[in-house]
């Protein structure tokens, strides 16, 4: 179950580092929030991915799940009654504002994650049997 997935652990390090770029130089309507929310599930996913040999549809379904945890957290305003409304670092993580458009995000990289994880040459790239 715990193991080193080289592969995963690049596809990690890669979608962080499109999400630092997205962060700090894209200021737009729909690829920061929209698309930056579709990747970090797929960060979050092949973040699991690098130390775990678990089933896609669990592992997925977990940080789809995950996601939403934090959006509904938003929605109750958490980051306020934690006192860390003025970090900037929190506000990142955790955010500040709920929004059904990010749940529609998070879905959208679960769906995809899925289907992609569920492609024959994926797979293969990845050197995977089932799991």
């Amino acid at each position: 179950m715990l193991r080193f997935h080289k592969k995963y652990f690049i596809l990690t390090i890669l979608v962080f580092l499109i999400e630092i770029i997205i962060a700090m130089y894209i200021d737009d309507a729909i690829i920061r929030p929209y698309f930056g929310d579709t990747l970090v599930v797929f960060l979050l996913y092949y973040g699991v991915k690098t130390f775990f040999n678990l089933p896609v549809l669990k592992t997925a379904l977990f940080v789809l799940l995950f996601c939403y945890f934090v959006e509904i957290m938003q929605y109750f305003k958490v980051i306020y009654f934690l006192g860390l409304q003025e970090s900037k670092l929190a506000r990142i993580v955790i955010g500040s504002s709920f929004s059904w458009m990010d749940i529609l995000a998070y879905t959208l990289g679960f769906l995809l994650i899925v289907w992609l994880e569920n492609t024959s040459s994926f797979r293969k790239f990845l050197d995977v049997k089932n799991d």
